[in-house]
């Protein structure tokens, strides 16, 4: 299968005034053409400067980029200019933010601000920009009418809507949604997400889709990259990764969710935190944390390895042919 991005061994660290904070150390994935990947993980594992470097957008100072590649589309968006990068945001590849509320500009009309996008891309006039957004406010369930409207006069879903409009309004083959439903409520999060799932498959396109919440990840995604410390710690489809789990920070996820086949049992939290990543630990940085840790886990850095077709995982303890995860001992 074609691949529209390939992120490979990327690393990127801020180096601040107290200490130098390790954010990617090594990552990588691909995303087919067609297909949606849910990248999961805690907040801080490192999702969303995994958003911003695909975009080449972490800020410098004091963010750098220091080693790996970004192949999008063929095209190597590290050795990009900036004419160049800014012709690929928004053309190529687009990014819906997790806050409408700051997304949008306060005082400029929605529907300007989606023109706007159009204009610099396609080098239209501004009556002809216009009339696109107002067709592109129709297509994610906005009445035209309201393009004249500012932010504040639109409730929560309908600025999510918008800025799906905006992100939409070029046709780029490639879209980056970071936490679309966080500051939504139920009902309008169910709305919005079958939305952008309409409209993705609509128009063939491939989208990494930033979440910590898997039941999100299950209804839209084919394929799942699970994170961990900068790391991606387990990656497959979607099918590998729910019913076949073979990483425990992966299990520890799905036992800390309510399952209503299983009511009344206790769940199972994950015990500690995320690491500090200024004083990231040697070895597996889950291994403070895991409850399947040996001694060998604290000193070796475990690297993903196949398992079968697309599922891979990190996690050394499967050199050991009888161990097995708690959430697969009954499968």
């Amino acid at each position: 299968m074609e691949n529209i991005l390939e992120v490979k061994d990327l690393v990127v660290r801020y180096e601040t005034d107290d200490g130098v904070v390790h954010a990617i150390n090594g990552l990588s994935f691909s995303i087919g053409k067609e297909r949606t990947l849910g990248l999961v993980g805690e907040t801080g594992a490192g999702k969303t400067t995994t958003a911003m470097s695909i975009l080449n957008l972490v800020p410098n100072p004091p963010g750098v980029i220091a080693g790996g590649s970004i192949i999008l589309d063929g095209q190597d968006v590290l050795s990009m200019n900036e004419k160049e990068l800014e012709r690929m945001r928004g053309n190529d590849v687009a990014m819906i933010f997790q806050d409408p509320m700051t997304a949008l500009n306060p005082v400029i009309p929605v529907g300007q601000q989606i023109a706007e996008s159009i204009e610099i891309h396609e080098k239209i006039s501004s009556e002809k920009a216009l009339e696109r957004a107002k067709e592109m406010l129709e297509t994610v369930g906005i009445s035209a009418s309201r393009a004249y409207d500012y932010p504040h006069q639109l409730s929560g879903g309908m600025k999510q809507r918008v800025v799906i409009a905006i992100a939409l309004a070029c046709h780029p083959a490639f879209l980056i949604a970071d936490e679309p439903t966080t500051a939504l409520d139920v009902t309008i999060q169910a709305q919005v997400l079958a939305l952008m799932k309409d409209l993705i498959d609509n128009n063939h396109m491939s989208m990494l889709l930033i979440t910590h919440d898997l039941g999100i990840v299950a209804e839209v995604c084919d394929d799942v990259a699970v994170m961990y410390a900068g790391r991606i710690v387990e990656i497959g489809t979607a099918d590998d990764i729910f019913n076949h789990t073979m990483h425990p920070y992966t299990e520890g996820l799905f036992d800390s969710l309510p399952n209503l086949k299983q009511r009344g049992e206790d769940l199972i939290p994950i015990k500690g935190l995320m690491p500090d990543p200024m004083h990231l630990p040697e070895g597996c940085s889950f291994y403070p944390r895991c409850p399947y840790t040996r001694e060998a886990c604290k000193s070796q850095c475990p690297s993903l390895r196949q398992l079968d077709g697309k599922h891979y995982v990190a996690c050394d303890r499967y050199d050991e042919p009888d161990f097995k995860l708690r959430r697969n001992s009954n499968g």
